[in-house]
């Protein structure tokens, strides 16, 4: 308190209005933060909201997510112009190497989130609620019979927890929206919940990575007429829940189509081909119709629609669709044997980050193992010879013989070296 009276008495003949706040703020490192929960943008006017992406969706226009689970990326995806950034629970597999996403905990995703938050100013952030998020702890009903009274205990959904959970990702995690994964009732009720709280939320059909003890593991989905179905009639209950898009992850083309036609919001995909948003609506309705047919699906089955008429013959002509990737699976970061047994097929490598990765390491690993690292190059403080001589005498009156004689061996090493490479001893 004394310093800040110091500071505002200090300031008094100013002729601004002084504002303690401000001056303060000058002194700490920290970014403001904005009303989306993120760090300040250069230019307000480019950071991405809802209504830019509303605007692009209305105009048919691609747009762009990927993931982020640290600083460095998102700096990177804010540098590309990303417009979604996602902080996925994925994290639990490329970043903490676990098999699945399951083990990742809230608390372990808000780190993730704020550091995010922090290297990305541009793009929308949405971040992942967790497994076990959603499930409150296991409760005991009495159920009476003729007979005797019955204790039985019922796993039931605390929407409560789901919203709680969804307002620290967006307070602690500083992100400005979330993903939840899922599609039965109670994931819908949930979703609804958070959306009535003032929470935006993204959707996630198809393949949920968090469902994959019932799943069988990570397998496509969609691939029947029963399945096909299930994943529009359950991302078209995310969208009357009030989700403002919906992830489709490991699904067939016809069937994102499908979704992606009878919707009135956007679709992301992963793993489900060409078809997804940033498509004219007439053209994909015709696009839906062929290729429904060529797998014996009635097109109406499935969005509930009469077949389009004069449909053309060729659509691969169109324009990349709205789809996301993980950020290390893109750059081609993970090349090693585990996560090759993983990588998912539908990821196409835009780089060979981990060649160069592994190079760079064995580059360095054989320079420290023969000694050519750190030469002389990477040694920058350096200190005279009087300097060395003194050094030496004062390590022998402390009894540091042995100290003393790696001293003077190490500064012979070093005046050697640079006399090879016609530098002369600096002192610092």
């Amino acid at each position: 308190m004394l310093v800040a009276r110091t500071l505002k008495k200090s300031l008094s003949s100013v002729s601004k209005p002084f504002s303690l706040h401000t001056h303060l703020k000058w002194l700490s490192n920290l970014p403001e933060n904005t009303v989306y929960g993120g760090p300040k943008p250069q230019n307000p006017n480019q950071r991405v909201t809802l209504n830019h992406l509303r605007q692009k969706h209305r105009r048919g226009e691609p747009f762009t997510m990927v993931t982020a689970y640290d600083y460095p990326s998102a700096v990177h995806l804010d540098l590309a112009g990303i417009d979604i950034c996602l902080v996925g629970d994925s994290a639990s597999m490329v970043v903490h190497g676990h098999d699945t996403t399951l083990p990742i905990s809230l608390e372990e995703m808000l780190v993730h989130c704020r550091a995010v938050a922090r290297g990305a100013k541009r793009p929308l952030l949405v971040g992942d609620l967790p497994f076990g998020t959603y499930e409150s702890s296991s409760n005991q009903v009495l159920m009476n019979s003729a007979h005797e009274t019955e204790a039985i205990v019922l796993h039931s959904f605390n929407y409560e927890q789901a919203v709680d959970a969804a307002v620290r990702i967006l307070k602690e995690g500083t992100m400005d929206a979330i993903k939840l994964e899922g599609g039965s009732p109670s994931r819908i009720t949930a979703a609804k919940s958070i959306v009535e709280a003032g929470i935006a939320v993204m959707g996630h059909v198809g393949l949920t990575p968090q469902a994959i003890s019932v799943l069988g593991g990570f397998r496509p989905q969609g691939k029947n007429i029963a399945s096909a179905v299930k994943v529009v009639e359950t991302a078209m209950a995310l969208q009357e829940a009030g989700c403002f898009a919906v992830v489709l992850e490991c699904v067939p083309a016809p069937v994102a189509a499908a979704t992606t036609s009878a919707l009135r919001i956007p679709t992301i995909g992963i793993g489900a081909g060409p078809f997804c948003s940033g498509q004219p609506r007439q053209l994909l309705k015709c696009i839906v119709w062929s290729m429904l047919t060529e797998l014996d699906i009635q097109y109406n089955a499935v969005v509930n629609l009469e077949p389009p008429t004069n449909p053309p013959q060729s659509f691969y002509h169109l324009n990349e669709a709205l789809r996301v990737l993980v950020y290390h699976d893109l750059l081609g970061m993970m090349q090693h044997p585990h996560h090759a047994k993983v990588t998912p097929k539908f990821c196409k490598r835009y780089g060979q980050v981990g060649e160069v990765i592994n190079k760079a390491l064995l580059e360095y690993k054989e320079e420290v193992t023969n000694g050519s690292f750190p030469g002389p190059a990477h040694s920058p403080y350096k200190i005279c010879s009087a300097e060395v001589d003194g050094f030496l005498n004062e390590l022998q009156k402390l009894g540091l013989d042995k100290a003393a004689s790696a001293a003077a061996e190490a500064a012979e090493k070093i005046e050697t070296s640079e006399s090879l490479e016609g530098k002369s001893p600096k002192s610092d």
